[in-house]
């Protein structure tokens, strides 16, 4: 019996130690990267969003969990290195805004998680194999921006009948920006209207595509998904405006920054959505097992004051319809 109690008691001495020690272990707290070209600033209501979603998850931001953001302030060749900074801190799982800065983190690494907090056409991109079976390290949501066209086109021709010509921007160096144009060509066969493409590839670009599209006297303007446009929307729904030329954008920050309209998935259900994606690769989902998810909200977002600054009065069949209308 005294031998059992020695036993019991040199055990306690030895144990009690090794107990107390992994007591004072800390958790590891999950590091997350959020890559984007646009400056934070430009897409607060995005960056809220994704904030959030992580608190209705539990998360809070600086205490359960840490988010290294990384901006290009609008500067596309600067994606690269911040990626590749995001992989030498050695994040758990990296978050991007769009098609740019996916590619930029998966040429990062392969071995990361990668979330897609919007994507246009996340196979065509060559991010995933299939929206089902993504593979590898890339999974997220998809914007379905190419099909979501085609009613951008339908509803310039309900606001401007006689609509012939339309000046279609966009960002030749984004990759889905081909597919979404060629929805746009089958669309515009229909509403038997003409498209002017304008490229725009940098900021400098933008005042020389208004300058064509008003001296090929476009009658309305859309405006395709691109970093270099998200970034400096104000000057060209300001040049929209100055130009009296009706235009519909892709989401509704630009209607909040004074455009006309807007119709388009809901980036910032997107973004709060991508942090369900955080949440279950941290507790050890693999990417590869978690399908892509297609957008399930969308908005039609109009502006009656930029209408009457142009000039322009919106049908009532069409304001009907709108999820907003600002007067």
């Amino acid at each position: 019996m005294k031998r059992k109690i020695v036993f019991w008691l040199l055990a306690t001495v030895f144990l009690a130690p090794v107990s107390f020690a992994d007591a004072q272990q800390p958790t590891k707290i999950p590091r997350i990267g959020y890559l984007t070209v646009p400056s934070l600033s430009s897409n607060v209501a995005r960056v809220e969003a994704f904030r959030q979603g992580l608190r209705e998850l539990g998360y809070l931001e600086g205490k359960t969990i840490v988010i290294e953001w990384r901006s290009a302030e609008g500067k596309v060749e600067r994606q690269g290195e911040l990626a590749a900074d995001l992989v030498r801190l050695r994040v758990d799982v990296i978050v991007t805004s769009g098609p740019t800065m996916t590619r930029s983190a998966k040429e990062a690494t392969a071995t990361i998680p990668i979330v897609m907090a919007q994507d246009t056409d996340p196979v065509g991109n060559g991010f995933v194999a299939s929206l089902a079976r993504p593979g590898g390290n890339v999974t997220g949501l998809s914007t379905l921006s190419p099909e979501i066209s085609g009613k951008q086109l339908e509803l310039l021709k309900e606001i401007v009948p006689k609509l012939s010509r339309v000046a279609v921007l966009a960002n030749s160096s984004e990759p889905a920006n081909a597919k979404t144009l060629k929805e746009i060509e089958l669309a515009a066969g229909f509403f038997r209207v003409q498209l002017q493409p304008l490229n725009v590839i940098g900021p400098e670009d933008i005042e020389t595509a208004f300058r064509a599209a008003t001296k090929a006297r476009a009658d309305a303007l859309l405006v395709l998904a691109s970093a270099i446009v998200t970034d400096h929307r104000a000057k060209i729904v300001n040049l929209a405006l100055r130009n009296r030329l009706p235009a519909i954008y892709v989401s509704s920050i630009w209607v909040d920054d004074g455009g006309l309209m807007s119709y388009g998935t809901s980036l910032t259900d997107l973004s709060r959505r991508a942090a369900v994606y955080v949440d279950k690769i941290l507790k050890g989902t693999k990417p590869a097992d978690l399908p892509v998810e297609q957008p399930i909200r969308f908005e039609f977002i109009v502006n009656l004051k930029a209408a009457k600054q142009i000039g322009l009065t919106i049908p009532p069949n069409v304001l009907v319809r709108a999820d907003r209308v600002i007067k």
